[in-house]
């Protein structure tokens, strides 16, 4: 009962002060005018450019905030703050049981979240306040973008090889194999491919959704593995975006933004390898992955088939928008669909 309590009362915690502090945010979000200044379409070329017009609030996009993803990390922090608060006034066996910053389990996951969610930031404010081609997302900023997270990658992983000694990889049932120092470029390849799930940010309660999903099943396997803290966290993290997903559905007052898909996804990078299950990542984040693919199969079909397309738009949630599929329709089926792949990787992260 205990450990329940620890992991709920925490998440609750964060669900709370996300939502009392989203107003106060969302005043100075729109106040400061924090969204882009150009449309995606501008961005896509040929006759995918009449298509994604078509189908995409091009008002909505350049009218509504970018970085609302600042409500989930900055809601998570103010819990950690509460917690350790309560825990030096109080003192008492429930306070030191509810405080999950543990540095063998949390403390990594916790600094990587607030890392990665700062360097997005930095990302979104070019978009949003750069001038010139700072504001059209150019090559030169993606490539740099691509750069930092590999070096973001290469210390997390450094980290996790040198201090944690960590070197191995847990595969479902068969056990370890060893990668030596193999494992941190393995490690700063699971992140990228990661970050690139970002492209599922675009319409209104679709990365929220699935994101909570994730980190809700990531919970439960934290908890079966005996892994309170690490538990604990994922609960937070998960009230978070659930307070942030209140105020982005449909019509969305802000979007997740990089500040929001960075932190997410280098964090759940993190929880992966801390729970072992690196290889369930592609069932766990099925709707992440299976974006990100039809984003790279689009790319090579065009360029190694001379001009010929595969999905009628990518990333695969604008393909669905192109075929008729209202938006809800698209997010409501996308949570299905997470919930139902969260579900059998938390069973085969139990049987295995």
């Amino acid at each position: 009962m205990i450990n329940a309590l620890k992991i709920f009362l925490p998440a609750v915690t964060a669900f709370t002060i996300g939502i009392f502090i989203t107003p106060l945010a969302t005043h100075y979000f729109y106040k400061y005018k924090m969204w882009k200044k150009v449309s995606r379409d501008k961005n896509i070329i040929n006759d995918e450019n009449n298509k994604f017009s078509k189908i995409h609030d091009v008002a909505s996009e350049i009218s509504t905030p970018r970085v609302g993803g600042m409500i989930i990390w900055v809601s998570v922090i103010l819990t950690v703050a509460a917690v350790l608060v309560a825990d030096y006034f109080l003192g008492n066996e429930l306070t030191e049981k509810l405080n999950f910053i543990s540095r063998n389990q949390t403390l990594l996951p916790f600094i990587s979240l607030i890392v990665a969610s700062i360097i997005g930031l930095a990302d979104d404010f070019l978009q949003i306040f750069g001038m010139g081609k700072w504001s059209k997302d150019p090559m030169v900023l993606r490539y740099l973008k691509i750069t930092v997270i590999l070096l973001l990658g290469l210390i997390i992983g450094l980290w996790f090889y040198v201090k944690l000694g960590v070197s191995s990889l847990y595969i479902p049932w068969v056990g370890y194999i060893s990668l030596g120092y193999l494992f941190i470029p393995f490690f700063m390849l699971v992140m990228l491919s990661l970050w690139s799930t970002s492209i599922i940010d675009g319409i209104d309660g679709l990365s929220g959704g699935v994101l909570g999903t994730i980190f809700m099943a990531y919970t439960l396997i934290a908890y079966f593995n005996n892994q309170l803290d690490i538990a604990t966290f994922c609960g937070v993290v998960t009230g978070a975006i659930l307070a942030f997903l209140w105020f982005n559905i449909p019509p969305a007052r802000f979007y997740m933004g990089e500040t929001g898909m960075i932190g997410l996804t280098v964090t759940i990078s993190v929880i992966a390898f801390l729970t072992n299950t690196v290889l369930l990542l592609p069932i766990i984040a099925f709707p992440l992955v299976i974006t990100s693919l039809s984003a790279f199969i689009q790319i090579l079909s065009v360029k190694l088939r001379h001009g010929k397309r595969v999905f009628l738009i990518a990333p695969l949630h604008h393909h669905f928008e192109a075929r008729g599929w209202p938006k809800y329709k698209v997010t409501m089926r996308y949570w299905i669909i997470s919930i139902i792949t969260s579900v059998i990787g938390v069973i085969v992260s139990i049987i295995s």
